[in-house]
């Protein structure tokens, strides 16, 4: 059984293997405070994303006090949302035989990532529209920081013991205390994803930051076509989905921002016509 250190190494004949257990959600509690490490990882997160997204913000002769507005607009719009989405499609499970002050309980965990990405999307437009500024320019800066956030964000799926795949025996695992057994560490694999779309995003930023040769809204369209490919195909390991008749909701998700991203490329560079903006 593994220790209570978090993870640990297992030297095979052959064969590295890496163990992981969570030492548990909190980080310390001090009377009714609890601090736990999901909330720590998701404020990391915001403020390396936001960091982030307003150096970025300056090779694009974009203010970094105008990111700084965003990430406000951004927070606002997309943690309701990633909850609202989260209790919609639990409804018929769970929240239609528990009291609707349940519904805001966030704390007593229930969000999803494509209801954050929704509401935060939707934000920004509106942001976009009142300061006068295109939204693509803004969402082409603020991507790279989304798929580094998630990175770091899914290691809080780990300290909760949640968001796991089916059991498995593969030398890199899960261990889960209270089934006393082993399962694909799906958070790992969606947080390294994540970090490889990061890196291509960072790699195209700074490319074009040097040459100048991708049209505004690439970016982010890059990022939906490859977020959804990993999340559709990681999704499809998990044993905690989402579900909307017999399809798992992300899955669905993601194949629409694939076939978004898509359309959207294809509008810019073979049609080479702009993408419909708010300004």
């Amino acid at each position: 059984m593994p220790n209570q250190l978090g993870s640990h190494l297992i030297w095979g004949q052959s064969l590295l293997a890496w163990i992981f257990m969570s030492p548990g959600e909190e980080i310390f509690h001090l009377g009714w405070f609890r601090l736990k490490w999901y909330g720590v990882l998701i404020a990391a997160a915001v403020l390396i994303g936001v960091n982030l997204s307003m150096r970025l913000a300056k090779t694009r002769q974009i203010d970094s006090e105008t990111i700084a507005d965003l990430a406000i607009w951004l927070v606002l719009g997309a943690i309701p949302a990633a909850r609202l989405y989260y209790v919609a499609f639990e409804w018929q499970n769970t929240y239609s035989q528990r009291p609707l002050l349940d519904i805001i309980k966030i704390w007593e965990g229930g969000i999803a990532i494509y209801g954050a990405i929704i509401g935060g999307t939707i934000a920004a437009i509106i942001f976009a529209r009142l300061k006068q500024i295109s939204f693509w320019q803004l969402a082409d800066i603020v991507a790279p920081s989304l798929a580094l956030g998630q990175a770091i964000g899914r290691w809080g799926n780990f300290f909760n013991s949640e968001a796991y795949g089916s059991r498995t025996a593969v030398p890199w695992k899960l261990y889960i205390p209270v089934k006393n057994d082993y399962f694909e560490p799906t958070f790992l694999y969606e947080s390294l994803w994540n970090l490889l779309v990061f890196s291509i995003l960072m790699w195209l930023f700074v490319k074009n930051t040097r040459h100048h040769n991708l049209k505004t809204g690439s970016l982010f369209l890059v990022y939906l076509i490859a977020y959804g490919i990993g999340r559709y195909w990681i999704e499809g390991l998990r044993t905690d989905s989402l579900w909307i008749g017999s399809l798992r909701i992300s899955q669905v998700i993601s194949l629409v921002g694939i076939t978004i991203g898509t359309i959207g490329l294809l509008w810019l560079y073979i049609r080479r016509r702009s993408l419909p903006d708010v300004v």
